[in-house]
Formats: C-alpha cells, sequence, structure tokens
C-alpha cells in the first residue's frame, strides 16, 4: 500500500509545540500570522502554538513535565524558570543567547534576569518596564516640573493634590502590583539586591527601610480606595484624570481609547531617585522562551523559530502584539521598521522611545547579580 504524499510529509516534520499566556485573541492572532509565515517557509517544520492561562500554569507546566508532555518552547517570567530548572527539564541556552546577541545585540539587563548557576536559562523575546506616567499639562498648570529625585517627587506630588486630584496612585494591599511598585522605590533607594553573594537575605537594611519611608510619604497623596487596586484600577484613575500620576507599564491602549489620545499631552519619565543613589532604574519582566526538549532535532527546530522571531523584519511585528507594551530587547529590535510602523507606535514614538530606554535599567527582584 503506497500512502499519499501529503501523509509521508506530514509525518516527517518536526512537531513544535509552544506555550504562551498571552490570551487576548489579537495576540493570538499576530502570533498565529509568524508561525504560519515560518512554517510555509519550512516545511520540515510544524510549529503550533497553545495558549494557557496564568491561573493553570503554574500547576499544569510542572504536570506536563511529570507526563512526559511538556511542550518543546514555553514563554514565561523569570519567577517560572527555576520551578522547571529544578525538575531537570529546562536546557541551558547560553551558547544560543551568545549567537543571537552577536547577530542582534541584546541589552544586558536583558539577558541578566535569567542567568544564574553558571547558566543562561531562558532566551530574552521582550520586556515590560515600569515608569512614571502624567499629563504634561497638569504639571505645567501646577508649576510642577517631572521630578528625578524623591525630594523633587515628594514636592510635586504634594502640590498637584487639590480638592479633585490626587496627585499619585499607588497600591496598598498584599498582591503583586504593591511589589512591583515597591520594589521600584528599593531600586531606587539602593536596596535592588535582596540576596547576600551566599543566598542568604538581605532585605532588613537602610536602603530597603528609606525606600518604604518614601512609599509612605507618598501614599498619603494617593486615593483612599487604592490600597485594593489592581493594575487596571491605576491606569483607570489615570485614564479619567482623578490620578495626576501613576506607576505602570504602560497606559498608551488605555488613555488612546479611554481618555484624551493626545499624544503631545502624555507624558512618561524614569521613575525618580533617592539623592545620590548610583544606579536608579526601575521593576522589569522579560519575557523569555525556556526550552523543555532536549531532543537534538527538534532543539534545532525550536532554536530555528525563536531566530525566525528575533530577525528585524519579523521582530517589530511580533512586539506589536501587544504594541506600546511589550518592549525590545535587541538593539536592531529597537531600531527596526518592523517595530515602529505600527499606527500606535508611530502615534506614541516619543514616549515609547523613554520605555525602551527605561527598560536598559530594568531589574526583578530576586534575579539580581546572579543571585536566585
Amino acid at each position: 500500500m503506497v500512502l499519499p504524499q501529503m501523509s509521508i510529509n506530514a509525518q516527517d516534520k518536526v512537531q513544535i509545540t509552544f506555550w504562551h499566556m498571552e490570551q487576548p485573541a489579537y495576540r493570538v492572532e499576530r502570533f498565529q500570522m509568524l508561525i504560519d509565515e515560518f512554517n510555509a517557509a519550512n516545511p520540515d517544520i510544524e510549529v503550533a502554538q497553545e495558549p494557557q492561562s496564568w491561573n493553570d500554569i503554574y500547576t499544569k507546566a510542572p504536570a506536563a513535565v511529570a507526563a512526559g508532555n511538556a511542550p518543546e518552547i514555553l514563554f514565561a517570567i523569570p519567577d517560572f524558570t527555576p520551578i522547571l530548572k529544578d525538575l531537570g527539564t529546562v536546557q541551558p541556552v547560553e551558547d544560543f543567547v551568545a549567537e543571537l546577541d552577536a547577530a542582534h545585540k541584546y541589552y544586558p539587563a536583558a539577558i541578566a534576569q535569567y542567568t544564574y548557576d553558571d547558566h543562561t536559562w531562558a532566551v530574552p523575546m521582550w520586556n515590560m518596564v515600569h515608569s512614571l506616567w502624567y499629563r504634561k499639562s497638569v504639571f505645567e498648570e501646577a508649576g510642577v516640573q517631572v521630578p528625578t529625585t524623591w525630594d523633587e517627587w515628594l514636592a510635586a506630588t504634594e502640590t498637584l493634590t487639590t480638592e479633585d486630584q490626587y496627585g499619585i496612585g499607588l497600591p496598598a494591599n498584599k498582591q503583586l502590583y504593591t511589589d512591583q511598585t515597591v520594589y521600584d522605590f528599593m531600586i531606587n533607594a539602593g536596596a535592588d539586591e535582596i540576596y547576600n553573594s551566599d543566598g542568604t537575605l538581605r532585605f532588613n537594611n537602610p536602603e530597603t527601610v528609606e525606600a518604604y519611608d518614601m512609599y509612605a510619604k507618598l501614599y498619603q497623596y494617593s486615593p483612599a480606595d487604592s490600597p485594593a487596586w489592581m493594575w487596571g484600577e491605576a491606569e483607570a484613575c489615570f485614564a479619567n484624570r482623578t490620578c495626576a500620576s501613576i506607576l505602570q507599564f504602560t497606559v498608551i491602549t488605555t488613555y488612546d481609547t479611554q481618555a484624551e489620545g493626545d499624544p503631545e499631552d502624555l507624558g512618561v519619565a524614569p521613575i525618580p531617585y533617592k539623592e545620590g543613589a548610583e544606579n536608579p532604574g526601575t521593576i522589569s519582566y522579560v519575557n523569555a522562551a525556556m526550552s523543555l526538549t532536549d531532543d537534538p532535532a527538534k532543539k534545532e527546530a525550536a532554536q530555528k523559530f525563536i531566530s525566525f522571531l528575533l530577525e528585524p523584519e519579523n521582530y517589530g511585528r511580533f512586539l506589536n502584539a501587544e504594541p506600546g507594551l511589550y518592549l525590545p530587547v535587541t538593539e536592531d529590535g529597537a531600531t527596526a521598521e518592523s517595530y515602529w510602523s505600527d499606527p500606535l507606535v508611530v502615534k506614541y514614538k516619543s514616549q515609547i522611545e523613554v520605555m525602551v530606554q527605561n527598560s536598559t535599567q530594568g531589574r526583578l527582584f530576586g534575579f539580581t547579580g546572579g543571585n536566585t
């Protein structure tokens, strides 16, 4: 019996499954467009995406590893990598990252979050960072300059607080958004490293105390309901002009669709720092691709797909699955025409340029200095 040629070809293809938690339909659609292009150009490889939920992935991925049916590629954030690494599944990728670095010039801050225990454990794909967001007209009307130091920040926030407006919106309950904003203050107080070189915690130190003290001082100018906030509530407070400023990954889409949408009035700046701080910066989440297969053919195919995504003509289109949020982690990606040609990116080019610059000083608690 002679099998149809189509079936033989399908059987011969290297099958690559990749999981990600980018569930919005427009992100999935953009990923699929690039997958289809890659598959068409590489008939010996078949890549398929399977979107997952953040609510399930921390149990589903280890279970898939234990059952022997894990995907070949998993897009995730730094705190997820040690979980699978400890199961002996995540493959070191420092050699592959070095090749990509030579071709595209990674920003060092992007690689740092995945480099520890003598290896690099994932391929950086995009970044997300906090910045200080404000309206230029609101600052100008109040006679306030964009602050760079904590003293300036506190004075500006007090001035911006009126009967109808809060100077800043800050969360305060026990959840991730609060953790993120507090760490912004820790970074800019010199308390970004939470581990000693021997792995013990160094959280209890004068710099951390200063960070929390500054947070408390600014918090008095935040809305009364802000302890219950997540990211969306902060964006809403800014969009409806109740908050003069917030710390957030981005407000661009909300501002463009639910507020004035005036790029000339939307301001973004680096997060102010304590006077004398040597290395100011911002919290950063580098999203990366983990390799979960040791099969040589599958590893080669997976790396070919990742390389395809990072090529400048493709990378901008990949990042603009969420324009104004996903930031490039490579120098040539940051100058790629494919990135800067998206309509929303064109409209808010000056803001995104500041975000990209801020990202080069990004850090994440627990993933600094090679101590994780």
